[in-house]
């Protein structure tokens, strides 16, 4: 293993987050913190609690969630696709650097920049609403496990996209969207039967769910089951990160 060089990756990409500070801390930390003020003064007021938890408290998980999912995206699939855009790709695949190590720099950074913030926005809100953390190795574990995974997602559309339009277009049409569907703001569980089964088909669910799960100990669905659909898209993912590297898909030409 080759870990000086995993350590320049990663340690370039941490750097990045210094020079956009701006852009890659404070913006999603103003953004779900109106969230809290629009959501919990305007929805709040009139839905005082979800399943024995205040509405305020409740959409925490689904709010640390939201930001997650979002910045492990984007600091991936921009960490991968500016070398490619700007040809420096081609130097780092002809380093005597393994694919794997490859992706352990970019996925790392990418994931440990999306749980400080995680774990910033979390801080954040504790000054807005009362927290409780009934599992907090559960919770760090779903955190680290949905950054993991949504960054390499990130990755592979860094790598598939072939213009800064295409590099927002899945995030901004496909992944935000199943996140404000995928209980962030209320419980599966309200829903009518048939519109709960409609919810049931979105991923997303299944990752707030089991985040969710760690606060308060209420879930949409099995904890089990949360875990075990975390761990099968994160499968999907190293699957199709590895057929990547073997095809040389949209790194070769």
């Amino acid at each position: 293993m080759n870990w000086r060089a995993i350590q320049a990756i990663y340690l370039f990409e941490m750097a990045r987050t210094w020079r956009t500070l701006l852009q890659s801390v404070v913006s999603p930390v103003v953004s779900t913190s109106l969230y809290f003020v629009v959501f919990g003064a305007a929805i709040g007021s009139r839905i005082t609690e979800v399943e024995g938890v205040s509405y305020g408290t409740f959409i925490v998980p689904g709010l640390v969630m939201l930001s997650v999912l979002t910045q492990s995206i984007a600091n991936a699939s921009f960490g991968i696709y500016f070398p490619k855009f700007v040809g420096t790709i081609y130097e780092i695949l002809s380093a005597p650097i393994s694919h794997f190590e490859i992706v352990i720099g970019y996925v790392g950074a990418a994931a440990t920049k999306s749980v400080v913030l995680g774990l910033i926005i979390l801080g954040t809100a504790g000054l807005f609403v009362p927290l409780h953390i009934h599992h907090p190795l559960w919770m760090l574990a779903f955190l680290v496990l949905t950054a993991v995974t949504f960054s390499l997602f990130g990755f592979i559309i860094g790598i598939w996209a072939d213009g800064f339009e295409k590099l927002q277009m899945i995030p901004m049409l496909i992944v935000t969207p199943l996140t404000f569907l995928g209980g962030s703001f209320y419980s599966v569980n309200m829903l009518p039967p048939g519109w709960r089964t409609v919810s049931l088909l979105n991923p997303v669910v299944y990752l707030i769910s089991g985040f969710r799960w760690s606060f308060y100990e209420i879930a949409d669905v099995s904890i089990w089951l949360s875990l075990g659909m975390t761990i099968g898209f994160l499968t999907i993912c190293m699957a199709l990160v590895w057929w990547i590297f073997r095809t040389g898909y949209r790194l070769k030409s």
